[in-house]
Order: C-alpha cells, then sequence, then structure tokens
C-alpha cells in the first residue's frame, strides 16, 4: 500500500513499488521526492514511512527490509542507499541466494532534522539521533548521538553542531 500525502511532491521519473506483502509505503507532507530515488519493498515486512518537509534527492535507493522510519526535515543527498537488510551467508552448501535473510537487527530510524550527505550507506540497526549530519561517502552501522557530526566509514563522530 502506498500512501502519498496531497502536498508531497514525487517527480514522475521516481519508482515507488508497491508491496506484495503488504508493506506500507508512506509519504507525509510537504516531502520531495526526486527523480531517480527507487524505493523497493524487499527482504522484510517492514514499513516505509517517511515524514513532512524531507528532501529525498537523485539516485537514493530505500528498501524496506525491517523498516524505515524518517521524521521530519530530513535531508539525504544523492545517491544514497537505505539498506535495512542483510543476506545469510554461512552456509557453504547453499547459494547466498538459497539462504535468505538474517533476522532483524531492528531496521533504520532517522529522527528530525538529519541530513545525510551524498553516496552514504545507512544499514540495518542505525539510529540517526535529532539533528546529526552524516558527511558524503559514510557508512553507518550503529547509533549516532543526537547533534553530531560524523564521516567515514563506518561513521565515526567527529565534531557537534553548536
Amino acid at each position: 500500500m502506498i500512501i502519498i500525502s496531497e502536498s508531497a511532491y514525487v517527480s514522475k521519473l521516481a519508482d515507488i513499488e508497491d508491496s506484495v506483502r503488504g508493506t506500507q509505503i508512506v509519504v507525509g507532507d510537504g516531502t520531495k521526492i526526486d527523480s531517480f530515488v527507487k524505493i523497493k519493498p524487499t527482504g522484510g515486512t517492514g514499513d516505509v514511512i517517511i515524514g513532512s518537509n524531507c528532501y529525498i534527492n537523485s539516485g537514493v535507493v530505500i528498501y524496506s527490509g525491517n523498516g524505515v522510519k524518517l521524521g521530519n526535515d530530513v535531508m539525504i543527498a544523492a545517491n544514497c542507499t537505505l539498506a535495512p537488510v542483510n543476506h545469510q551467508y554461512k552456509l557453504r552448501h547453499l547459494t547466498i541466494r538459497e539462504q535468505r535473510f538474517l533476522p532483524s537487527k531492528g531496521g533504520i530510524i532517522i529522527e528530525d532534522d538529519v541530513w545525510i550527505g551524498a553516496n552514504c550507506v545507512i544499514l540495518d540497526g542505525s539510529i540517526l539521533k535529532r539533528g546529526c549530519i552524516v558527511g558524503a561517502n559514510s557508512l553507518v552501522n550503529g547509533e549516532l548521538e543526537e547533534y553530531s557530526i560524523y564521516v567515514g566509514s563506518p561513521a565515526k563522530k567527529v565534531g557537534e553542531r553548536s
């Protein structure tokens, strides 16, 4: 089920797939989803909930997996990937595809007023607290403190917003 607020803007060149398993995709008031954004229900039964006044730039890919929740006023720069799911891979006698997915680490939660720079990857179990910033090309795989600035792969705290 796809629910898009009447005041949201979704580019005609964005691709939001409907779920075959009942996953909800919700886009809040005033949110803008740019061209070539892909939202794909796969790897679990989690919902994708996008708050109000968010901006999702070109080339962003969001998988539903174990769930993605964006607060309000979240900005995601170009070519980021939000992947709240992980493949199982340990059994040699089965292909990775046959092994399906690992148990959930809690999905991805991005609180209000967060800015994610270009080319970042946000993994299952990540929590980006209110007001934090993630620098370009960073890999997030844990909890980030509120109003803090992170960069690198894996992302490390380098400062705080004043």
